[in-house]
C-alpha cells in the first residue's frame, strides 16, 4: 500500500513465473519454507490480472486492461532482501524465488467489479497481523498499471500484486496464514 506519493513514486520488482503457487479456495495448501533464509515474511495483496497489454497507458483507461482480481501473498526472504539492500545490490533474491507468490483463483471483473475499497487482512494462527481497507492504498490499481506501463510494456496475462498494509512480519514452519479480501474467497497456506 506504500508510502506517501508526495515523497516518492511507486516502485516495482518482478517475480519469475515459478514464483506462482496456486491456492484453491476452501483448502489449506502446504507452502514450503524457502532455502537461504531465517526470516521469512508475509504480505497480503490484491492482485490484478491483465487482459491486454500496452505502453504508456493513461490512468483513466487503465482499468479497461484488467481481466480480473485475485487474492495473493507476496512472500519475502527479508534477511536476504535487507542484506542485499544494505550492500546497495539488487535485492531480487529476497523477493523472487520458487513459490514466493501464492495466489488464489482469478475472478473476472464482470463477476466481482473493481476493488477500490473493502477489507484486506491477514492472520497467522488465528491472530490478526495485517488489517486495512483497500481505499487506503496510496497508489490505486489504475495508477500502478499506468506507471508500470511507462517503464515496461505490459502483456495479456501479466499479474500485478498491488501492495500490502503495514505490519508485515515473520512466519515459521507450522504457521497457518489466512488472507482475506472482502468479496473474494480466503487464501490459506500452512508453512512447511
Amino acid at each position: 500500500m506504500g508510502s506517501d506519493p508526495t515523497r516518492e513514486p511507486p516502485f516495482f520488482f518482478q517475480k519469475p513465473t515459478d514464483a506462482i503457487q496456486f491456492v484453491a479456495p476452501n483448502k489449506i495448501v502446504d507452502h514450503p519454507y524457502p532455502t537461504l533464509t531465517k526470516n521469512y515474511h508475509y504480505e497480503v495483496e490484491l492482485v490484478a490480472a491483465l487482459n491486454k497489454g500496452g505502453k504508456n497507458i493513461p490512468v483513466e483507461k487503465a482499468l479497461d486492461y484488467v481481466y480480473g482480481y485475485a487474492l495473493g501473498l507476496d512472500m519475502t526472504r527479508r534477511d536476504l532482501q535487507r542484506f542485499m539492500g544494505d550492500q546497495k545490490k539488487p535485492w531480487e533474491i529476497g523477493k523472487s524465488f520458487d513459490d514466493s507468490a501464492p495466489i488464489g483463483p482469478i475472478y473476472t471483473v464482470d463477476k466481482v467489479g473493481h476493488f477500490k475499497k473493502g477489507a484486506i487482512a491477514l492472520s497467522v494462527n488465528g491472530v490478526t497481523k495485517q488489517s486495512a481497507d483497500l481505499s487506503q492504498m496510496i497508489w490505486s490499481v489504475a495508477e500502478q498499471i499506468s506507471k508500470l506501463s511507462e517503464a515496461n510494456e505490459l502483456f495479456p496475462g501479466d499479474i500485478i500484486y498491488s501492495g500490502t498494509p503495514e505490519n508485515v512480519g515473520p512466519v515459521v514452519r507450522g504457521d497457518v496464514v489466512r488472507c482475506t479480501i472482502a468479496g473474494l474467497p480466503d487464501l490459506v497456506v500452512k508453512i512447511v
